[in-house]
């Protein structure tokens, strides 16, 4: 099982609409709207790595509204 965090940038007054939308992508555990250089943080599973890229840009992406991601995989070292 693969995890990260996705770190999203939105247009101005779509944090909200976007965690929302995004919430209920299947795999998403997480996404909360927050203030500071991102607007949308959300923790993401897959079972693989290419799952999880799958899932960002054929899903997370698309939502509309966003304007920018950054996606940081979970380490356990």
């Amino acid at each position: 099982m693969v995890q990260a965090y996705i770190l999203i940038q939105t247009e101005v007054g779509k944090a909200s609409l976007v965690a929302d939308t995004i919430a209920k992508i299947p795999g998403v555990i997480q996404a909360e709207d927050v203030t500071g250089p991102y607007d949308v943080i959300v923790r993401a599973q897959a079972d693989t790595v290419d799952e999880l890229g799958r899932m960002v840009v054929a899903k997370v992406q698309q939502v509309e509204g966003i304007t920018r991601t950054l996606t940081c995989p979970v380490v356990h070292l």
